[in-house]
Formats: structure tokens, C-alpha cells, sequence
């Protein structure tokens, strides 16, 4: 065998090795691209809190990550921490706790919440995760929870855009993205 062939052959060898490894390449980049599309559209919603709203469960600036697979195989549970696409302007995600249930009535008055539920029972609400003490010069509310909706406030109740300002009150259930789950910017911490 020639030298000329040896060369060529060994050419195309590398050749075909260079475009095996680009193939590979993208083989691996696409795999990244799908498992990033289904952890992010099916299993996890990440979301910045860009207001004081939150505080002092959620600081302003913090970046948490909550689970959209929770409620496929449960409801909303009142007290839990939701990402939901606000109800006057659903391009944005909110962060706020849930409050009321569907059906419930929920009365606001002099900072104290009470609560009538479905099965006619009345509690006064106990928040301990609250910032501070609220005021609330516009109140006292009712709230008359329709079906498959929400009633959703902020924990720094001073300065939270929440139900008692929105024009569209509820929280649909559809509009639901998942529960916060844990904080991990700008430090770790689990937020059930």
C-alpha cells in the first residue's frame, strides 16, 4: 500500500472520528435541552421574589424553587406557600400563602382573620409567620370563596399586593404553578 493511500485513509479516519464526536456532542446537548424542558415545565416551577412582600418568610431578592407535582396528587392546603400566575396580570408569577379555601368565607377585620369553613366551623386564624403587626386602614373584607378558587394574601401584610387590592380577588386553580418548596438564594432554606 502506498504512502498517499495510508495518509487518505488515515484522513477519512479522522474525519469520521471529528464528526462522531460532534454528533456526540450534540446527542449530549439536546439531552441537557429535553431533561431541562420537562424539569422545569412538569416538575419544578423557579421563581425570583422581587418585592418585601413575603418578608419575613421570603427576604426581597430571594430565588426559590417550588414543586408542580404537588397538587396533581393533593389540593392546596391553607397556610402553604403557592407560585401562581397573578389573577390581574397572569404573565407575571406571584409568591403569596393561602389563605382561604374553596367555599369558605373569609372576614378580615382589625388584622384578625376568621375563617367560616365549608363544614360550618369558625376559626380565627393564628399567624405566626407574620413580619409584624398589620394595619389595615381600608378594611374590614368578606370574602366569599367561589369553587376551585383560592384567597391568597402576602405575610408582610403593611406592603403586600395581594386579594385585598387585586381587581380579580381569586386565585383560580388552574392558574396554580406549584408549592414553594425551599429558598436557595441568597442562602438555603426549606419553606414548608
Amino acid at each position: 500500500m502506498s504512502e498517499a493511500n495510508e495518509t487518505s485513509q488515515h484522513e477519512e479516519k479522522q474525519k469520521v472520528n471529528i464528526v462522531k464526536e460532534i454528533f456526540s456532542w450534540i446527542k449530549i446537548i439536546i439531552t441537557a435541552f429535553i431533561i431541562a424542558y420537562i424539569l422545569t415545565h412538569f416538575i419544578i416551577v423557579n421563581a425570583k421574589v422581587p418585592t418585601g412582600s413575603m418578608e419575613n418568610t421570603i427576604p426581597t431578592g430571594s430565588r426559590i424553587i417550588g414543586s408542580r407535582l404537588t397538587y396533581e396528587f393533593s389540593d392546596p392546603e391553607r397556610l402553604d406557600i403557592i407560585i401562581f400566575k397573578a389573577p390581574d396580570s397572569p404573565e407575571e408569577n406571584y409568591v403569596k400563602r393561602l389563605i382561604g379555601l374553596p367555599g369558605e368565607t373569609v372576614r378580615i377585620n382589625n388584622a384578625v382573620i376568621t375563617i367560616e369553613t365549608t363544614d360550618g366551623k369558625t376559626i380565627e386564624l393564628e399567624e405566626d409567620y407574620l413580619k409584624e403587626d398589620w394595619f389595615d386602614s381600608t378594611g374590614p373584607y368578606e370574602f366569599k370563596i367561589p369553587e376551585d378558587s383560592y384567597l391568597m394574601l402576602g405575610d408582610n401584610r403593611n406592603y403586600s399586593n395581594d386579594a385585598r387590592k387585586w381587581k380579580n380577588t381569586y386565585v383560580k386553580r388552574d392558574a396554580i404553578l406549584g408549592k414553594v418548596e425551599f429558598m436557595y438564594y441568597p442562602s438555603f432554606k426549606w419553606l414548608r
